[in-house]
């Protein structure tokens, strides 16, 4: 009898594009098991008028997927990781990462124009706290322009809203056949990214290790180790997103570079530092990071958001 996994994600143009990859590799490995695709409507999905640090950013893409997870109405959920507070329900888990995708920002503008040549004054739309202190830090004249909604859309505003470019992750493009549309790719300097960027997440019950053990093969070492740290430092920040926090981290040489990053919404202030250590040692290194920068000046940006010391 043939098997069937039922996978759910969010219906936007992107998520359906980074889930039917998933279902070719199951179907490519597996000719025995049907694979099911499940469109959930978040919240996230709902509001789509009101920036996210409005609305109580955390889980705003996940909570209803994972709630489809916990009352076995799907086996497994498909996320982008970028999307997934550092912090799971008891019963769940990120079960598997496959190979990250480009983690790079990158700005698409009108008239192909380069973020160092946009005219004084310009207007720049994005949806992220992260994206806009990090623009303003680098060009203060810049004027930020919230813009919500999904990926194709944020893409029609360019051309339709008063916005002369717009910020928005690589692996989104790519994942759905519009790269060409990219002005500038902006480097690690500039724009570190999102948590998790480019990375996607399996997500399954904890006590579902026969689905876990299944597609164990779509798991990626260097990803998932990267990705750990990452999410590691997050948590140690207690971040979502009402603050302007960054991170990325990637093997080299055996070792585990971690780049992390706290701003002021203005982009005025920017702490960033740069941990060394084993992949072994990933959450580890998060945690020491995260440390590092309260010690030396971010705690005070994050007591002012929050409201309260760390």
């Amino acid at each position: 009898m043939t098997m069937v996994i039922r996978i759910g994600t969010r219906g936007s143009q992107l998520a359906l594009a980074q889930t039917q990859w998933v279902i070719d590799r199951i179907s490519a490995h597996y000719l025995d098991i049907t694979v099911d695709l499940v469109k959930i409507k978040t919240r996230g999905d709902k509001i789509i008028n009101r920036p996210l640090s409005d609305i109580g950013g955390k889980g705003l893409f996940v909570k209803e997927i994972e709630e489809a997870l916990q009352r076995k109405q799907i086996d497994v959920a498909v996320h982008s990781l970028k999307d997934v507070p550092a912090e799971l329900p008891d019963t769940l888990c990120i079960g598997i990462i496959p190979e990250r995708e480009d983690p790079h920002d990158v700005m698409l503008s009108k008239d192909n124009i380069p973020l160092k040549d946009l005219p004084v004054g310009s207007c720049l739309g994005t949806s992220s706290l992260r994206r806009a202190a990090q623009i303003l830090h680098y060009r203060s004249d810049l004027k930020i322009v919230p813009l919500r909604g999904n990926l194709d859309t944020r893409i029609r505003k360019l051309d339709s809203v008063n916005i002369q470019a717009i910020v928005v992750a690589a692996a989104g493009l790519k994942r759905i056949g519009l790269a060409d549309k990219i002005t500038q790719p902006l480097s690690f300097d500039c724009m570190l990214p999102a948590i998790g960027q480019g990375a996607l997440g399996l997500e399954f019950r904890l006590d579902d290790q026969e689905a876990i053990n299944m597609l164990k093969f779509l798991d990626h070492y260097a990803t998932r180790v990267a990705v750990e740290a990452e999410r590691s430092f997050l948590m140690e920040l207690q971040g979502g997103c009402q603050v302007p926090i960054a991170g990325f981290a990637r093997l080299k040489d055996n070792s585990l570079l971690l780049d992390g990053l706290v701003a002021d919404l203005d982009g005025g202030n920017i702490f960033r530092d740069t941990i060394i250590g084993s992949p072994e040692k990933a959450k580890e290194l998060g945690v020491t990071l995260a440390n590092m920068l309260l010690d030396t000046g971010a705690g005070k940006i994050l007591e002012k958001i929050y409201g309260r010391s760390l």
